[in-house]
């Protein structure tokens, strides 16, 4: 199982599935990280947290707590 976490700066991957819970999942889902949707990652913050990543045509920044509950291929 890799993680959007686990996943290299020029990476692009696809969403399998979103673990967590409750308002957490929920609020990732609402930020467009839904199954089967491609995500690229473009940066990492020098501290390595937040990862910014674009999906959907925009550019999100998610921090590496909520990106280890993106389970991608």
């Amino acid at each position: 199982m890799k993680t959007l976490k686990q996943t290299r700066i020029g990476e692009t991957v696809r969403v399998v599935k979103l673990h967590g819970e409750g308002a957490v999942k929920r609020r990732i889902m609402d930020m467009g990280l839904t199954k089967g949707v491609e995500v690229y990652v473009r940066k990492v913050a020098p501290l390595g947290d937040p990862i910014e990543v674009t999906v959907r045509g925009y550019e999100l920044s998610i921090r590496k707590a909520d990106a280890d509950m993106v389970e991608v291929q």
